[in-house]
């Protein structure tokens, strides 16, 4: 997928936001451009490529393959205020976590099993062409106290990718249903006041700005 780019001076982070623009930057081991991407056009790309596929993206011109490593949002509004870009090099690994995504529906969920998701994604070190767009694992074969691992995705992977996290990780497990509890007969009527364990007042966050 493309998107446009420009470059841009540094400290006109606050400028650009104003024009609709976000502020970002373009970086690996041999170069690092200050850019600015139009806001609309990196929410559509960003939404629809996430940070585990390459970006075409034209700076002057000049098309560079990137992939989104960070975004800093402003909590507040809840909006991108700076990207960084990390361009990749033809045949050269880059880190990525990849969704996994859990189909069927096992028979024990069904007779009140619970399914207790533990991880949802997968680091892996994979050439940029090879990244998946996601890792499909059957849990429709599971009954109680069954678990899947991260090795258990490791046959879903392209063979030229290598797992970053450690394979003995759970990633799913089917919990046996709670069995209702009995309840002691004390013979006197007790009054239950609930624990308060902490209390936040609601704050009202502004984004921290990006550092330039």
């Amino acid at each position: 997928m493309k998107l446009a780019a420009n470059t841009r001076a540094a400290g006109k982070a606050n400028t650009l936001r104003h024009k609709g623009q976000l502020p970002g930057i373009v970086y690996n081991n041999e170069l690092n451009i200050p850019v600015s991407v139009e806001m609309r056009a990196f929410d559509k790309v960003f939404r629809s490529q996430g940070m585990s596929h390459v970006i075409d993206l034209d700076i002057d011109g000049k098309n560079h393959e990137v992939l989104v490593k960070q975004v800093q949002m402003n909590k507040r509004r809840r909006e991108p205020i700076h990207v960084d870009f990390y361009e990749v090099t033809a045949g050269q690994k880059v880190q990525v976590g990849v969704t996994i995504d859990f189909i069927g529906t096992p028979a024990a969920a069904k007779e009140g099993g619970q399914i207790d998701i533990q991880r949802r994604e997968v680091l892996i070190d994979v050439i940029p062409r090879f990244i998946p767009d996601k890792l499909e694992l059957d849990i429709s074969g599971m009954g109680f106290g069954d678990s899947l691992h991260v090795r258990d995705i490791a046959s879903k992977l392209p063979e030229q990718a290598d797992i970053l996290d450690d394979e003995s990780l759970t990633l799913i497990t089917i919990l046996a249903p709670r069995l209702p509890e009995e309840e002691e007969d004390t013979g006197e009527e007790e009054m239950m006041v609930p624990e308060v364990i902490g209390e936040t007042a609601d704050e009202d966050e502004e984004g921290e700005e990006a550092t330039e």
